[in-house]
Parts: structure tokens; sequence; C-alpha cells
């Protein structure tokens, strides 16, 4: 507030935004601010009244819209708290639910394993024994699938592997179960010149693998074609699992959208796959998967630390 005499000159003030005796310029000059804020009033022997907000009044007018942005934060993080806890609940009940598969998947196995092993002992001809030799391994394998259900929702091994042992596993598996006659399809998995040890869970890095490698047997279906898995030590610190193929490789419009949850580039897949192998790479392993460019085919590289 100023108070101005009839020659307009300050007689008064107070509550001034600036401490300032009324013969300072600055006090003369803050006249028509306060007279933006509301008309002046005439007093009989006072003078002129120029007044307008405090401060503090003025501050008072930012606290709506300081409430609201805080509602409209505590909505934000109130719907967010609520999405995750839903999807922590829908994870908590697939891992229950795939650990149960893989209790009940236990029974059967063992039975199975019975009737193969009294197969073995009474097969004469070298076509039965080879059989139940592929038999066997199919066993091994569903056993291991077993496995990976129960490690759904669990913290992953840390458990010393070699991935050279690893690669030529995954690919005589598949190997022996790839067309050898029309459309032939060649699978060259080499475990390099040294071993490459890491520490990580075997089963589901080779649940990763087979995911990659079925992809590229899928690109390859109906056309024929080689594949290769090798494995490199990059640098101390980092080891290199490469999964190559000749096919028609990934169109450059879907490369970014490969890896996300849902995508199929195949009318009956679920494309789960590849969502699955990179979610094992990355969080499970602290790695990366990431397809690399290339003229022809497609190259997926699993790079961990090791």
């Amino acid at each position: 507030m100023i108070v101005t005499d009839n020659r307009g000159e300050p007689t008064a003030s107070a509550n001034l935004p600036f401490d300032a005796p009324i013969t300072d310029p600055r006090v003369r000059a803050y006249i028509p601010t306060l007279d933006q804020q509301n008309p002046p009033v005439v007093e009989p022997g006072i003078g002129t009244v120029h007044f307008g907000d405090s401060q503090l009044i003025t501050s008072l007018r930012f606290i709506p819209a300081i409430l609201a942005s805080l509602l409209v934060l505590v909505g934000a993080a109130g719907a967010y708290v609520l999405r995750t806890q839903s999807r922590v609940d829908r994870e908590r009940v697939w891992a229950g639910m795939a650990r149960e598969s893989a209790h009940q998947l236990a029974t059967p196995l063992s039975s199975l394993s019975g009737w193969l092993e009294l197969l073995r002992d009474h097969c004469a001809d070298e076509v039965t024994r080879s059989a139940v030799s592929h038999m066997g391994a199919d066993l091994e394998r569903l056993e291991r699938v077993s496995h990976r259900f129960e490690r759904i929702g669990r913290p992953p091994r840390r458990d010393k592997l070699d991935l050279g042992e690893l690669v030529v596993r995954v690919g005589s598996y598949f190997q022996a179960r790839v067309p050898t006659l029309a459309h032939a399809v060649t699978i060259v998995a080499s475990r390099g010149t040294e071993p490459v040890v890491i520490e990580g869970d075997e089963v589901l890095l080779e649940w990763a693998l087979e995911v990659l490698v079925k992809n590229g047997l899928d690109a390859l279906a109906g056309r024929g074609g080689r594949m290769y898995l090798t494995t490199k030590r990059l640098d101390p610190d980092r080891v290199r699992v490469r999964v190559a193929d000749d096919g028609p490789g990934v169109p450059r419009e879907l490369r970014t959208r490969i890896f996300e949850p849902g995508f199929s580039t195949k009318q009956s897949g679920w494309g789960i796959g590849l969502s699955l192998a990179k979610r094992i790479i990355e969080e499970n392993h602290g790695g990366r998967l990431v397809l690399v460019p290339t003229e022809k085919g497609a190259t997926f590289d699993v790079i961990l630390q090791g």
C-alpha cells in the first residue's frame, strides 16, 4: 500500500515487495502496478490510497494449480501401482501353473523312461536300436523342458557352463530331426578353438538358443539351407554366441518389432519365442540379444558376460 498527497507524492507506504523509504524512486514507480490491481481510493484528509494484493495472497493463487497437479500425480501413481500389482499377480499365477505342469509331467516321464529301458533290453535289430536311441534323446529333452517350467518365477542359477558344449548339444539335437532329403537343412555347430566358460543358468540359456534355432528352421522350411551356431570370446569380459542362417532374412520394416511380445510373422505363431529368449538373456543374465544387419539370411548375436 502507498498513500500519496494531492501532488501525487508518496507520504506513506507499507507491505511493499522491497524495503525502501518513501522518497525512494522505486516507491513512485510501483504506484502504477498497484493501480493495475485495484483502483485507487481517495480518502479526505489522508490522500489517495494505492493498494494491491500482498505477496502472500499472490502466492496463494498458485495453490489450486499445485493441488490439482498433486492430485493428478497421485492418481497416476495409484493407477501405475494397480496395473503393476495386476501384472505381478498374473505372472505369479502363470508361474504357479508352469511349476504345477512340470510336477504333473514327472509321473508320465518316469513311466516312459521305464518302458524305454524295457525296449532297449529287447531290441535285436539295428533299426530298432537307432529308434530307441532317438526316443531316449527325446525323452531326455522332455525332462529338460519340464525342468524349464520349474525355473519360471525363480531366481536364475549361476553355474559354470561351457557355451561350446551347449551349442554343440543343441545343434546335434536339431540336426537329427531336420529334413535331409527334399529341402535338406544342415546345421553346423562349432565350439571354437578355446573353451568359452561363463556363469549362468544352463537350462534357461539352452531354452533361448533353441528358440533362435527354431526361428531359423522356420525360415528355412520349404527351401532348405544351412544354419551356423558358433561361440567366440570377444574380450576378457564378454562372449558371443551367434546363430545365423542363409534363409530369406527379416524384412527391414519388421526388424524393430520381432522382439515384441505377441508379434509374429507366422499365421499360427504366438509371438512369444523371441521375446522369451530376449528376456532370458537380458533380464536373467544381464546380456544382450541383437539382430545383426546382414545382406542375406538372419543373424542373431547373444552377448553375455564372461
